[in-house]
């Protein structure tokens, strides 16, 4: 396991090849401040290149996910002029960036307030479990601002015509509709249910190889940039890399004989 960083914003807790990473600032209802930012990204970098971490699970204290960017950064920034507002919201930009791009599987539990950044961070996990109570929305417009560094991830994840309607109108909405939008995969009704929904998804991640699972991710989000056919070279490379590899090797081998692959007895 990396030595993870000392942070004050997040509760890190490390079992059986999965980080839970917990936004804590429950006072503010786990607004997103510039150095809760700057923490996730140090963490982000610490496990990158981490075989052990496999997850990585993101949630909020106090009942709440993340209402968006931190009003007092911004206010902070008012006397510094327009280039300090410039680096606040790249730096945010930046975070999402790397967290749609970590090796590991990204699973987001969503409760209470998923507004603004949050929102954004709902849409670069790999897969999102929220509350059926839970509240989405994009309030940026509302408040005479735009979404600036969250809106090509929300395009991503529900497309144009869906991200114009809820960007343009700062529309609330709860987790049953987040579902029907496709920016959630699962939708529970109470926190058994939702805590019995992540141990299953856990379940299954651990049981993919870890490489396997950082390769087929990439492999994933490239779909949006690169040319089908160099894309398709790109994969059929990875392909012939990872079937000659230890952990295709060790999969057939684990298939013939009828058993399990060493990857999968990691328990959480």
């Amino acid at each position: 396991m990396s030595l993870l960083p000392a942070c004050h914003t997040l509760l890190l807790n490390s079992h059986g090849g999965v980080l839970h990473i917990t936004l804590n600032r429950p006072e503010s209802r786990n607004a997103m401040s510039l150095q809760m930012v700057g923490e996730l990204r140090a963490v982000l970098a610490g496990v990158r290149e981490d075989p052990q971490v496999r997850a990585l699970v993101l949630c909020g204290a106090g009942g709440h996910f993340c209402a968006g960017g931190d009003i007092r950064d911004m206010a902070n920034a008012r006397g510094q002029g327009a280039e300090a507002y410039k680096a606040l919201s790249r730096a945010f930009g930046a975070l999402l960036e790397e967290a749609e791009k970590a090796p590991q599987v990204v699973v987001a539990v969503l409760e209470g307030a998923v507004l603004g950044g949050g929102f954004g961070l709902a849409c670069v996990s790999d897969v999102a479990i929220a509350h059926h109570q839970a509240q989405f929305g994009l309030p940026e417009t509302s408040l005479g601002l735009i979404p600036a560094q969250i809106a090509p991830f929300v395009v991503k994840r529900i497309g144009l015509t869906q991200t114009r309607r809820l960007a343009l109108t700062a529309a609330r909405f709860d987790g049953e509709e987040a579902g029907r939008l496709g920016l959630v995969h699962f939708v529970e009704r109470d926190a058994h249910a939702m805590a019995e929904r992540l141990s299953d998804v856990l379940e299954q991640v651990l049981r993919c190889a870890p490489g396997a699972n950082a390769t087929t991710k990439a492999l994933l989000l490239a779909t949006a940039d690169v040319p089908l056919g160099a894309l398709l070279d790109q994969a059929a490379e990875a392909f012939s890399t990872a079937i000659v590899g230890t952990e295709g090797v060790e999969g057939t081998l684990a298939f013939v004989q009828k058993r399990e692959p060493v990857w999968a007895k990691s328990s959480f």
